[in-house]
């Protein structure tokens, strides 16, 4: 359901990741390994959810750790937004149990 809102797919898990986990730190190779998705591809994406102030840096050596900008005015909204989308995601999943 995010998918029409938030067309890029790396943002869409981006966003997913640290809506649903405001408290998660990481730098871009461990959230590629989490997500699954190219590191170029994420460091651009992190990027503009930076420059939109969702995210907040600190560096640690040559290291940028990325984290949820918990002050961000629409984080409660998204957080709502990300559950109840995997609510329907869930909810529209076809069960294995066939009825004859």
């Amino acid at each position: 359901m995010l998918d029409v809102f938030v067309t890029s797919r790396v943002r869409r898990k981006i966003l997913i990741v640290f809506a649903k986990y405001p408290d998660f730190k990481t730098h871009v190779r461990g959230l590629a390994k989490l997500i699954k998705e190219d590191p170029g591809n994420i460091q651009r994406e992190l990027r503009r959810l930076e420059k939109g102030k969702f995210l907040l840096t600190t560096k640690k050596g040559n290291t940028t750790i990325y984290q949820t900008n918990k002050q961000f005015p629409l984080l409660k909204e998204l957080q709502s937004m990300v559950i109840k989308s995997e609510q329907i995601r869930k909810a529209n999943r076809p069960t294995s149990k066939t009825i004859l």
